[in-house]
């Protein structure tokens, strides 16, 4: 495929990441700031949801009305997100307009105004997206469940614990932006089109200008878990099942043959979870599982939706799945994992966007970046005994599952 990947590392530490596409006249970048949930101290969930909408709310010598339309006039279109490690914010625009956009995200970066009447609501719509939660019981069963399978502080939710989120002061969230927004574990990554010594140039000017000595944080200590099972209790006609079990990290040899693993058990309707549980016992109206991976650790999570009569059935026969994969695939079923995977893969190498977050995604979780050859050349070198042989030599066990609906299940 041809790839080139540009990298550049400013005095402070600040990484730089390019890879140009000579197909594309969009250009899209993310910067990496080391403020996600699990980095935070105990008692301030939810403050990294209320830091990436108050940032924008006024930086530099504009306040918030000024700056949303100085972004918008350059066709900024925005992208924020809140993970256990990171709170990353980015866009995707015009090339011509990069370097203009850049010179905002500076100011949104290293001088938000953060005036207390504006953390006001951003506060309050961090709190409103926790109560929307209650609307969409299929994603809030998910965050439960990372919650309850991590070690703390490790799934720790992205949204906020509502209580914590009440006491959240402008004081201690500035606190907070000042020592997370750490400039020397920030990664910055572009993908598109875009002259790299000009961005360089642009990034030496206004980043490494700034004092940027701070004190690496001690990283947090895991904490136990919760217990296997976590119930909601809700009086509806509907339950809301999830579960999740281990597996190995993005950095682990074994990678891609668990990926074509997950795959088999969940790449499309003819995936196994889909046959099996919902069409030929109809037991749910929607199932699916799916790698979600930290840097220290790692799971399969799957949900089900269904209804009070079939729930326990349909849990019984997730898991089931889930223990039955290892007893054999078939050359089908792999080949079809393949094609599943590389259609992802090629749908993302053609999106400047979808490219800027994996290769910060990449160089965080790996310490450098994957060629899309690479990974079609790893994807294309498993097989059916390569993934059987994983499989074997790592069971499904210690499953953990969290459920909404009127009445609990039993776990075995």
């Amino acid at each position: 495929m041809g790839e080139h990947l540009d990298k550049h590392t400013l005095k402070n530490g600040m990484i730089i990441l390019g890879e140009p596409m000579e197909a594309v006249k969009s250009v899209a970048f993310n910067f990496m700031l080391p403020a996600g949930a699990a980095v935070l101290a105990e008692g301030f969930c939810g403050a990294g949801n209320v830091i990436a909408d108050w940032i924008f709310r006024g930086a530099g010598n504009k306040n918030s009305r000024q700056l949303n339309d100085a972004l918008d006039g350059l066709g900024i279109h925005r992208a924020e997100s809140i993970g256990s490690s990171h709170i990353t914010i980015g866009a995707v625009l015009e090339s011509d307009n990069l370097a203009q956009a850049l010179d905002l995200y500076a100011d949104i970066i290293q001088k938000p105004r953060l005036e207390k009447d504006q953390f006001e609501l951003a506060k309050q719509l961090a709190i409103e997206e926790v109560h929307a939660l209650d609307d969409e019981p299929r994603h809030k069963v998910m965050l439960k469940l990372r919650e309850q399978f991590y070690p703390h502080p490790l799934g720790r939710s992205t949204f906020g614990n509502l209580d914590e989120l009440k006491n959240l002061t402008a004081e201690k969230t500035q606190e907070i932006v000042k020592n997370n927004f750490n400039l020397s574990q920030t990664i910055f990554s572009v993908a598109g089109k875009y002259d790299f010594n000009a961005v360089c140039r642009q990034m030496e000017e206004k980043f490494e200008t700034r004092n940027s000595k701070f004190e690496i944080p001690t990283p947090p200590a895991f904490g136990p878990g919760e217990s296997a099972y976590g119930h909601i209790d809700e009086d509806c006609a509907q339950v809301h099942i999830g579960i999740m079990t281990g597996t190995v990290t993005p950095a682990s040899n074994d990678y891609y043959n668990m990926r074509m693993a997950v795959s088999v058990l969940s790449g499309g309707m003819s995936a196994r979870l889909f046959t099996e549980v919902r069409e030929k016992r109809g037991l749910c109206y929607a199932i699916g599982a799916r790698y979600h991976g930290l840097k220290d650790a790692a799971g399969i999570m799957c949900y089900a939706g269904t209804t009070p009569d079939k729930a326990q059935e349909t849990l019984d026969c997730v898991i089931s799945e889930f223990n039955r994969l290892g007893e054999g695939i078939g050359e089908e079923e792999i080949e079809r994992a393949k094609v599943g995977l590389k259609s992802v893969l090629i749908l993302q190498s053609e999106s400047s966007s979808s490219r800027a977050g994996s290769i910060g995604y990449d160089y965080y979780m790996l310490g450098r970046v994957r060629s899309l050859d690479e990974i079609n050349d790893k994807i294309e070198s498993t097989f059916v005994d390569s993934v059987l042989d994983f499989l074997r030599k790592n069971k499904f066990k210690d499953f953990t599952v969290v459920t909404i609906g009127p009445k609990e299940l039993t776990t075995r």
